[in-house]
């Protein structure tokens, strides 16, 4: 498992993430702010701005308690959302 080290904010919902194995890569969390507690950062730019690496969890997170599991940002996992279809809007 590879945790993340460093989080920039780029334009957009682009991010630069630096992972624990020295891979560095720009992430586009766009397709990725589902649901209820993701909603905030895509209405609020300065909260989407105000991500930061939890060390504890080897992620990173948000004020208002979002954060992304670290293999999916990665690219080795999809997003449990992803795995049920059944979950997904109709």
């Amino acid at each position: 498992m590879v945790w993340i080290r460093s989080v920039s904010v780029l334009e957009g919902f682009n991010v630069r993430l630096a992972f624990s194995d020295g891979v560095e890569k720009v992430v586009d969390l766009s397709p990725l702010l589902r649901g209820p507690i993701f909603e905030p950062l895509r209405a609020d730019p300065e909260l989407f701005r105000a991500v930061r690496v939890d060390e504890e969890l080897g992620t990173i997170v948000w004020p208002n308690g979002a954060d992304m599991d670290p293999d999916v940002l990665y690219g080795s996992h999809r997003p449990a959302w992803m795995e049920c279809p059944q979950d997904l809007p109709g």
